[in-house]
């Protein structure tokens, strides 16, 4: 079959590592945007990519691209793509989106003006006038950047940040996409130790845990194109065979979590069971006061509470001070903090070797690296 258009939105500062991550499966032609990562493939890839990418948000089929500066070339735009290519004559086909400094503003108009060019595709197509869209959910997805649209179909369903296991989270949760670039920036290998003295519900620690033990993170739930008839089942089958064949069995992965809150210690362990790591990770009540370093070496990542989410900057930064008293530069230790402060290598008490802009939801942070050894 002619090769798949595929958009695969993320987080702002995790396009080289998710363009690097699909890389990594032997995908075509990859290359990152602003916010996005583009690439081709097939049903296969599809698949793989749902259930395998730690960083992506969702997976799209890019079926068309051009530039609309009024609703009738939305119109025409839309009404050219193939429709019939992915979508049945019982199919459902809702449209949502987005615009952004454009002329064509209105969301709802939008999307009426894109629902009425796919049915008039389809009617051509299937000599329909109506369509009961009781079949298997399409997601028709727009995005109008600068007047440029463009198309998509959505494959995921829910977003692959939710990958299952967290049913429950602690106040403020840290989103598992980032979870896992952090853990991706600090390192984490198969036979490492993660510390998180902040854990909450889990997160870090679990997707620390699935990152060292090469467990897909998409393992555990269902996609919308899994319900798709034109992508054959076996196809999913498939993949998630490949899925199971390359855990690594082997691998002494720990970590260990610490959080002030007995219901936050419970949470991470529950959710821990549920990713299937629970054997790997190990959670105590511990206020951050009372951190030391009791390994010989292990990563220490976290994301402390702040002003924005949970309490007052002025305690913040008195976390932020003790963090920096009690982290000390050490071999065999590293250290990998988020937080939206501009001034937290000041209240910290030393500059990073290394710095990431990232964004937590929509809060700009700064990921903080410490990694150099003592002189």
């Amino acid at each position: 079959m002619e090769k798949i258009q595929f958009s695969a939105p993320c987080l702002f500062g995790l396009e080289g590592i998710c363009a690097d991550e699909l890389k990594r499966m032997d995908i075509d032609n990859v290359r990152a945007e602003n916010g996005r990562v583009l690439f081709e493939g097939d049903y296969s890839t599809l698949a793989r990519v749902n259930l395998c990418s730690r960083y992506a948000e969702r997976v799209q089929i890019l079926l068309g691209e051009f530039y609309a500066y009024n609703f009738d070339e939305l119109f025409r735009g839309v009404e050219k793509i193939e429709w019939e290519m992915w979508i049945g004559k019982e199919d459902a086909f809702p449209v949502k989106g987005h615009s952004v400094s454009s002329k064509l503003a209105s969301i709802p108009v939008c999307q009426k003006i894109i629902k009425k060019a796919v049915v008039k595709h389809l009617s051509s197509k299937y000599h329909k006038d109506w369509f009961d869209e009781t079949g298997g959910k399409h997601q028709i997805q727009f995005l109008i950047m600068k007047d440029k649209v463009s198309i998509m179909l959505d494959t995921s369903g829910e977003g692959l940040h939710k990958r299952g296991y967290r049913r429950e989270s602690a106040a403020a949760p840290i989103k598992e996409t980032l979870a896992a670039a952090m853990a991706d920036l600090s390192h984490v290998r198969p036979f490492g130790t993660v510390i998180d003295p902040f854990c909450g519900s889990g997160t870090i620690l679990i997707e620390s845990a699935l990152k060292a033990l090469n467990i897909s993170p998409g393992i555990l739930r269902k996609f919308a194109a899994e319900k798709w008839n034109v992508i054959p089942a076996e196809i999913w089958s498939r993949e998630r065979e490949r899925c199971l064949d390359l855990v690594n069995h082997n691998a002494e992965f720990t970590a260990y979590g610490y959080d002030i809150d007995n219901d936050a210690v419970e949470l991470t362990l529950a959710n821990a069971k549920k990713a299937g790591v629970e054997k790997r990770i190990h959670a105590e009540r511990r206020n951050i006061s009372d951190f030391k370093a009791e390994f010989e070496r292990a990563a220490v990542i976290c994301n402390p509470p702040y002003g924005e989410r949970l309490l007052d900057v002025d305690r913040s930064r008195d976390i932020y001070r003790i963090m920096g008293r009690k982290f000390e530069r050490r071999q065999g230790y590293s250290y990998t903090i988020i937080s939206p402060d501009d001034s937290f290598e000041n209240i910290f008490g030393r500059r990073a070797d290394k710095r990431r802009k990232l964004y937590n939801g929509m809060i700009k942070c700064q990921v903080y690296m410490y990694f150099k050894n003592p002189a």
